[in-house]
């Protein structure tokens, strides 16, 4: 149980009610602290007339989903500004009274003083967007990243130095997941090669499709599932690319968008492969979810991967590799390599992780003890 009062209140902040990887990231987080006695506050916006989160939430965690309406023909840049407007006056109008903790740049713009952690750091050309992006990396007062490799780009890219902080797995759920419902997704899908993630630029997408189309030489017969794909940020020209490949290279891909949390352990474990091809990522949890579930899995040969998954992946450099390294998984591999990738999944627990932020956040406490604005903290 927390000893510091000032742990004893956390305010997680995401952007989105969606299932993507930082949401899903605060919400097991604010359950593992809630489970340990803290009492935990998540803040999101509430995109398109969402009032709750895709999945329950422990009813222990306290919810504050803050409504953003549509705006039609709103560019990215301007939505991405009244997020953080909206978000932040509902933050200023209920102050939180511990730790503020964002995961994410608008949520980070939106907190005010406030703990951040970095995912991964993205590259923005558009000057708004730049800039949001530069505000939530500099002015947050103590940082956290999940991986290694995105503490080294911070050092290198700001001079800040971040705690390292890995995520959790839920290992359990995707290593035994309901077996009608497995049978289910193979009946529905036949063999398949999975990616999850949606279609877009960071999650190599384009680079996928050239692998598959590699791929059916050999596995003629084989699928490529793509599900998942909420977001802020508009994809469109990309996804337009997307499909004219698709048609480019004569091949039909499944897209299944996103898929209820209920049914994502079964769609993953019917897998035959699971496809990572990501070109940045902080730590890579759904590729380590279907490590869990027995799965063999392919990954971009990047730093960040070689970090978390060494000895349990095959790493791919480009679409070619990628295709090499799919046939090989699909053909049986290496038998040894499923049970390490069980063995790895399981080490990654959300309770280490709860328990590692309160000591981050006592220990910047203590650090901060002699500032007279160490209450915000």
């Amino acid at each position: 149980m927390p000893t510091d009062p000032f742990a004893d209140e956390v305010d997680l902040l995401t952007y989105s009610t969606k299932p993507r990887g930082g949401v899903v990231h605060t919400l097991a987080l604010a359950e593992a602290l809630a489970e340990s006695g803290v009492a935990v506050t998540v803040w999101s916006l509430g995109r398109g007339g969402d009032t709750g989160f895709f999945r329950q939430v422990d009813p222990r965690v306290r919810l504050r989903v803050v409504p953003l309406p549509e705006i039609e023909d709103e560019t990215v840049g301007e939505r991405v500004q009244r997020s953080i407007e909206v978000l932040g006056a509902a933050v200023r109008a209920d102050p939180p009274r511990g730790v503020v903790h964002a995961q994410d740049c608008i949520s980070a713009n939106a907190a005010g003083r406030c703990i951040r952690t970095v995912h991964h750091i993205d590259r923005f050309t558009t000057p708004q967007l730049a800039r949001c992006h530069e505000r939530a990396i500099r002015e947050p007062y103590a940082h956290v990243c999940v991986s290694s490799a995105v503490a080294a780009e911070l050092r290198q890219g700001w001079g800040i130095e971040a705690a390292v902080i890995s995520n959790g797995v839920d290992s359990a759920r995707f290593a035994a997941p309901d077996p009608d419902a497995v049978r289910a997704w193979r009946t529905r899908l036949g063999d398949y090669v999975l990616a999850v993630g949606g279609i877009e630029p960071r999650k190599g997408s384009l680079a996928l499709l050239e692998a598959y189309a590699l791929l059916r030489g050999a596995r003629p017969d084989t699928a490529l599932v793509i599900a998942g794909g909420e977001t802020v940020f508009d994809y469109r020209d990309y996804r337009a690319r997307w499909d004219a490949r698709v048609v480019e290279l004569g091949i039909h891909p499944v897209v299944l968008g996103p898929v209820a949390d209920a049914g994502m352990p079964s769609l993953v474990a019917g897998a035959s492969a699971f496809a990572f091809p990501s070109e940045k990522e902080g730590f890579g949890l759904a590729a380590m979810e279907a490590l869990a579930a027995g799965v063999p899995v392919v990954v971009s040969d990047l730093p960040v991967l070689r970090e978390t998954f060494a000895g349990a992946v095959e790493f791919a450099s480009d679409a070619h590799a990628l295709a090499a390294a799919l046939e090989r998984a699909l053909a049986g591999g290496d038998p040894g390599r499923a049970e390490r990738g069980r063995a790895l999944a399981a080490r990654y627990t959300w309770a280490a992780a709860a328990a590692a932020h309160l000591e981050f956040y006592r220990r910047v406490r203590a650090e901060a003890a002699d500032q007279p604005v160490s209450r915000a903290l």
